[in-house]
């Protein structure tokens, strides 16, 4: 055959394989779908991440309301309740490594505090009594010659797949809560 011949054989193949487009579709889909699936599953994570920091939000909101409702005292075993209950928000996220404190601050007209009382819950450490506790300048402003109900809770939550997320995230929470009854609220046994 001649070089002439095998050119015009050659440019008819061409033309026929560029006019045949039957798979170019699945082509298409099997280039993107490891792009797709990443994706997908990467927004799981980041949706899982996001609920869970909302959880842990009403966890800690809870608790401080839970406490700030209480008319003057508040028992011991009352406080035990709170923290349990409040860790039942957190369903369906496991709730092991879930640290919770509440505490009591006194502000006085000058907007200085001081650690009424405080307790802890799941390896979480209370604040030391008679000391200063650093509220924000706002809060302190609204509790002059008052107190404010401190909530907080931390979390260290890893995500469930692993695909996207490769680490665990500190996730923390700190709410204010005014006494309902604008009186100190104590701790008894």
């Amino acid at each position: 055959m001649s070089p002439r011949r095998q050119l015009l054989v050659l440019q008819a193949r061409l033309r026929r394989l560029s006019a045949n487009n039957r798979a170019v579709a699945a082509v298409e889909f099997a280039l993107i779908l490891p792009f797709i699936l990443m994706l997908y599953m990467g927004s799981i994570e980041v949706t899982q991440v996001i609920v869970a920091d909302r959880k842990l939000a009403s966890v800690t909101s809870s608790l401080g309301d839970l406490v700030a409702r209480a008319n003057g005292e508040v028992s011991e075993a009352a406080v035990n309740d709170f923290f349990s209950a409040s860790s039942l928000i957190m369903r369906p996220y496991p709730t092991e490594g879930l640290m919770q404190v509440v505490t009591s601050v006194s502000v006085d007209a000058d907007g200085d505090t001081n650690v009424e009382w405080s307790r802890a819950f799941n390896g979480a450490t209370a604040k030391s009594v008679d000391t200063s506790y650093d509220l924000p300048e706002e809060i302190t402003d609204i509790a002059a010659n008052s107190f404010v109900i401190v909530s907080e809770a931390q979390l260290n939550y890893t995500p469930w797949g692993g695909y996207f997320f490769d680490s665990s995230f500190n996730l923390y929470k700190q709410y204010f809560h005014m006494p309902r009854y604008g009186e100190a609220i104590e701790v008894i046994e």
